[in-house]
């Protein structure tokens, strides 16, 4: 189980490599696309939107949580479980809900800018949780269901370098087309 400083520091690690890469890619790359696959931008602007509401979910009072989001059964008690999960049900065919789907836009420097505000707001409202509280409070997540706080942690230092290396991959294959 990571604890919560070494999960702070993978979020701030995940998405600042993210964010570097995507700003250190020319204008052409940075919006293009190879077909059926989302630009770069629109990778960015996906992991803003992902981003965004696990920050607003730790601001909310803990008695909110508690009453509005019930502990299930399920449970992934480690990183590995969780990734290998999503990793599944993305195989299974699993896609982004559409509130999560990026915009066309091609702002980046505003897409970096809130990113990096976000990453930075989600580090300073996991102090307000102790260790047990990560595990004792759930969130809904589109793909995985209800998951508890440390586990969307999880989540989200994973999402970012799942699209980090997409992003990676798509841009190393239209370079060579």
């Amino acid at each position: 189980m990571m604890e919560k400083s070494e999960i702070q520091r993978r979020l701030s690690e995940n998405h600042d490599a993210f964010a570097a890469f995507i700003k250190g890619l020319s204008e052409i790359v940075a919006n293009n696309a190879l077909p059926g696959k989302w630009t770069p931008v629109r990778q960015l602007d996906h992991i803003v939107k992902s981003v965004a509401p696990v920050a607003l979910a730790f601001a909310f009072p803990k008695i909110l949580l508690r009453l509005t989001f019930v502990k299930g059964a399920q449970s992934y008690s480690t990183y590995d479980d969780l990734v290998n999960a999503y990793k599944a049900r993305l195989a299974a065919g699993a896609k982004a809900a559409r509130r999560f789907v990026p915009d066309t836009s091609n702002d980046r420097s505003r897409l970096l800018q809130n990113l990096e505000h976000l990453v930075q707001t989600l580090n300073k409202r996991i102090e307000r949780f102790s260790e047990d509280e990560l595990d004792q409070h759930q969130l809904p997540h589109p793909i995985l269901g209800k998951i508890t706080l440390r586990e969307m942690l999880y989540f989200t230092i994973y999402h970012v370098e799942h699209h980090h290396l997409q992003v990676n991959r798509n841009a190393l294959q239209s370079s060579a087309a």
